[in-house]
């Protein structure tokens, strides 16, 4: 399989025609190898247009997901990023190549050991793995300019809200377990500015201020 063929028409066919506009995103998602970061079965499948499964009950993210919250939260190359949910270390990958630093906080130690190795075997070396319960946030690193939680949330969290720099973004799926919204979360010296975008659905957001563990 010609996956640099297959990449290209994923960013034509999938993001473009669908209205990301956003460059710097565009050449991210054509930069980074996703079929290296899913399972070998599902490798034929990597740039279609769904999620996939990564084990664990977990998926990476459909690609046109990832591109439209990245592109919401309208990151800069000196920027400091929380990514809540490491999953196969994708997103984290496509936001290494925009910002200064990524800290991505997984919660499961298998998923983080993995996503650390695989981003460090391809080079995206700008990017912090740590374990934890992703709903508190990482307050000992904060604040941070952009955070970007890639699992479904009952509301948004106050400790992710709070680890916000003033005038920084928080792009969160929000809703019931079964379909979400993104959510932009603006914070404006102590108050916060939040709109809502497309219907999603991602899996729950695990933790203190998320979705009880099954």
């Amino acid at each position: 399989m010609d996956y640099e063929e297959a990449r290209e028409r994923m960013v034509s066919d999938q993001l473009v025609a669908r209205g990301i506009r956003d460059p710097r995103v565009l050449d991210a998602m054509r930069r980074v190898p996703r079929h290296l970061f899913v399972p070998p079965d599902q490798r034929p499948f990597a740039y279609t247009d769904r999620a996939l499964p990564i084990g664990g009950d977990q998926t990476i993210s459909q690609p046109f997901m990832v591109a439209t919250m990245t592109e919401a939260l309208r990151a800069g190359p000196s920027s400091l990023v929380l990514e809540v949910g490491t999953g196969s270390g994708y997103q984290a990958a496509v936001l290494s190549l925009l910002v200064r630093q990524v800290v991505s906080i997984e919660r499961r130690p298998d998923l983080a050991g993995a996503a650390a190795a695989a981003l460090s075997s391809l080079g995206f070396d700008n990017v912090r793995v740590i374990v934890g319960d992703g709903t508190l946030g990482a307050p000992e690193l904060a604040p941070f300019d952009e955070i970007l939680v890639t699992a479904g949330a009952p509301r948004v969290p106050p400790a992710l809200a709070a680890q916000l720099r003033d005038g920084g973004r928080l792009v969160i799926p929000v809703g019931p377990a079964t379909q979400q919204e993104v959510v932009v979360v603006t914070r404006r010296g102590n108050g916060f500015d939040e709109s809502r975008r497309e219907g999603c659905v991602f899996v729950p957001l695990i933790g203190a201020a998320g979705w009880p563990d099954a």
